[in-house]
């Protein structure tokens, strides 16, 4: 007997078992046809079934979330197997639901903490897990942390004292040069990591620095001493030819940024919200953080992050990034050797 047909004659077998309401013995078939074929989608389908009607709903739920992924690398499924893998969307959605209401009794929602209810979510399938994954360098051991709490940085509040002279500072600029703004991704730059991106050499996001891949424009700094003296008590995480940037970060009405990650996990971003007209928003991973006016927000680029301005007036932030609190004094200044070497690296 060939094993094509060894494997039918198991399939049939678990189907006369299902058929006979031997829901364990469907099953202990199922799993053995898997253990030779395991991207059988049928039998994937037909294990949740069995497994669900004989009150498994943990193994149902494991054999449902295999088939749907599974599923989602096979086009063009028949008919009756989109109806199963409905069927089985269906039926995880109910499992979360019921797991959810009887959560509630436990721990009702009123009295959990943030993160803990974030870890039900997660549990739950209501959202993915959202952690670092720099395109360039990872540092290992730094916590995932979306959005940092200001209030451990001591230099936040001297910056956030200082919006309304940086504003005037960013005002001037505006009314004198707008040819200083130029696009944040620019041919050949690199941000983002494609050259085909939606807002490449576009004025949509666009950008007047201060220092820009660690190289400080002298020009534009004496334009605005107040905002670069603000600068000084910040731990910007220079490395030569690399970091900091500091600009002023343009975004016109209707513009979005798309989801993407950064380049080293070693730093935070800050924005210094300067001008936000209306409703404008940053997301990173789970958490979405609206700006507003001299409100500082610090957060982990390395997390997948998007942005959008819906208003209908061009908003504006003051954009830096600074070491991560985590790191000691040595290892910032390994990291900065390494970031100040690294082109040179890869060229040689």
């Amino acid at each position: 007997m060939t094993d094509t047909t060894s494997l039918s004659q198991l399939k049939q077998a678990a189907l006369d078992r299902a058929r006979a309401g031997d829901w364990n013995g469907a099953a202990d078939t199922l799993h053995t046809v898997l253990a030779q074929s395991p991207n059988d989608l049928g039998s994937l389908l037909l294990l949740g079934d069995v497994s669900h009607s004989g009150g498994n709903i943990q193994a149902a739920s494991d054999g449902y979330r295999a088939a749907l992924a599974l599923a989602g690398q096979m086009p063009n499924l028949p008919a009756t197997v989109q109806a199963g893998l409905r069927r089985a969307q269906t039926r995880l959605a109910d499992y979360a639901s019921d797991y959810a209401a009887r959560l509630d009794g436990l721990i009702p929602p009123i009295e959990r903490s943030a993160r803990f209810n974030e870890s039900l979510d997660i549990l739950l399938g209501r959202q993915p897990v959202y952690l670092q994954e720099p395109r360039r360098y990872y540092f290992p051991g730094l916590p995932q942390i979306q959005f940092y709490d200001t209030a451990q940085f001591d230099w936040v509040q001297d910056m956030e004292d200082r919006t309304p002279d940086i504003q005037a500072e960013l005002r001037t600029v505006l009314a004198e040069d707008q040819a200083s703004f130029r696009p944040y991704i620019e041919r050949g730059a690199g941000h983002l990591g494609g050259q085909d991106h939606h807002l490449l050499d576009n004025t949509d996001w666009s950008a007047f620095y201060l220092w820009k891949d660690g190289q400080k424009i002298e020009a534009n700094c004496a334009r605005c001493p107040i905002t670069t003296a603000a600068l000084e008590r910040v731990p910007l995480d220079f490395a030569d030819g690399k970091c900091p940037s500091v600009l002023f970060s343009v975004l016109k009405p209707g513009a979005h940024i798309p989801p993407h990650n950064g380049m080293v996990n070693t730093r935070l971003i800050c924005h210094l919200p300067l001008i936000v007209p209306g409703p404008a928003w940053l997301r990173v991973g789970s958490e979405t953080h609206h700006w507003q006016e001299g409100r500082m927000v610090i957060f982990d680029d390395t997390i997948e992050h998007e942005a959008k301005n819906e208003a209908d007036e061009t908003r504006i932030v003051l954009l830096f990034d600074v070491w991560r609190p985590e790191l000691s004094e040595q290892e910032r200044r390994e990291v900065a050797t390494l970031l100040g070497a690294i082109d040179s690296f890869s060229e040689s």
